[in-house]
């Protein structure tokens, strides 16, 4: 049986809290943009704790018909701000500061927060 969007998102935000991603958030934006449906985020202690849980994404598209479509890192050493799009879903990997910085939640605060 095919999963739909939201259960690989809710799979995906799994994976990032067993992988020790803190403060794990998911969010339905799918009524608010043309360009995803979920955001995940995720705080993250390291370059290396970032690079574990970017290889934990990889190993689940390949089995889930996902694809990356864009990696994106928003600061020149790649610790603040690491942007994973897999098309209807899109990975935030944030330092705490860059978290706090940014406060996507609060950008975002029409959206649907979903346990998972």
């Amino acid at each position: 049986m095919m999963k739909t969007t939201e259960e690989k998102a809710k799979e995906i935000a799994k994976l990032m809290e067993d992988g020790k991603g803190n403060d794990v958030a998911l969010i339905d934006i799918s009524g608010l943009n043309s360009w995803t449906d979920y955001f995940v985020i995720v705080t993250v202690n390291s370059s290396t704790h970032w690079q574990g849980l970017y290889k934990d994404v990889k190993n689940y598209i390949k089995d889930n018909d996902l694809e990356i479509h864009v990696t994106n890192k928003k600061s020149p050493d790649g610790d603040d701000w690491n942007l994973i799009d897999l098309g209807p879903i899109v990975i935030h990997l944030m330092s705490e500061a860059a978290r706090s910085f940014y406060d996507l939640e609060k950008l975002w605060f029409n959206g649907k927060k979903l346990e998972f």
